[in-house]
């Protein structure tokens, strides 16, 4: 039996759950934490919250293997839907630069992969 007010409103609540929970995500004080985002990584700085992971990564090069710092941020994306490559975030003294952008299949999160410098 569809769910009332058929399959598009079903959609839409999920969607409306989604933007609720990255909401609460970056707004926890344990787990997001205050940047500035800059667009091109040359506009104004504009004040968001992100959630921050840095995994280091092992890559090989000449039969060595390297150890990579990498930062992957999530934001919600009802804040900062334009993420592109090339924007730079600040967060305390750490200039992370966007590599790769990837949205959520829900719309509401977006990741942004960055290195730092």
């Amino acid at each position: 039996m569809p769910p009332p007010g058929g399959v598009a409103a079903r959609d839409a609540d999920l969607t409306d759950a989604f933007a609720l929970a990255a909401e609460a995500l970056v707004s926890d004080p344990h787990m997001g934490t205050d940047a500035d985002w800059r667009a091109g990584g040359t506009a104004p700085p504009v004040a968001v919250r992100v959630v921050r992971q840095a995994p280091d990564r092992v890559a090989g090069a000449f039969d060595t293997a390297i150890v990579q710092a990498t930062d992957i941020l999530t934001i919600a994306a009802a804040h900062l839907p334009a993420v592109a490559p090339g924007d730079t975030f600040t967060i305390v003294a750490d200039v992370l630069t966007v590599q790769h952008v990837e949205r959520s299949a829900s719309g509401a999160f977006v990741t942004a992969f960055c290195r730092r410098g």
